[in-house]
């Protein structure tokens, strides 16, 4: 927000902390260019930078394809689980209805 003073004709907008932000570059192009800091060939900027940050950007996305893969498997599992389960339960109630029948025509 903008504040003006008219006795003082001062501004209190903090802008620039706006500009700062606007200033940065891609990551990879150097230190302190908002890719630096992650290592020698990521501070010294240009396309070796460049090609390190889409290295690990790919090492990331596979490894978080692994990881869905793996929940989906897992979740595929646990549906058979109880899938499973509920068929054994269903011949279970199927059993003792029988055996109640049984006991039943007996008495």
């Amino acid at each position: 927000m903008f504040a003006l003073r008219t006795t003082t004709s001062r501004f209190i907008p903090r802008i620039g902390s706006i500009a700062q932000m606007s200033q940065l570059g891609d990551l990879g192009s150097g230190a302190g260019k908002g890719g630096g800091g992650g290592g020698s060939i990521r501070e010294a900027g240009g396309s070796f930078g460049k090609m390190e940050v889409a290295h690990e950007e790919e090492y990331f996305y596979k490894q978080r394809q692994e990881q869905l893969q793996k929940l989906k498997a897992k979740a595929i599992e646990k549906h058979d689980f109880h899938e499973e389960s509920i068929k054994q339960h269903e011949d279970a109630i199927l059993r003792h209805k029988k055996a109640i029948e049984e006991l039943k025509k007996e008495h």
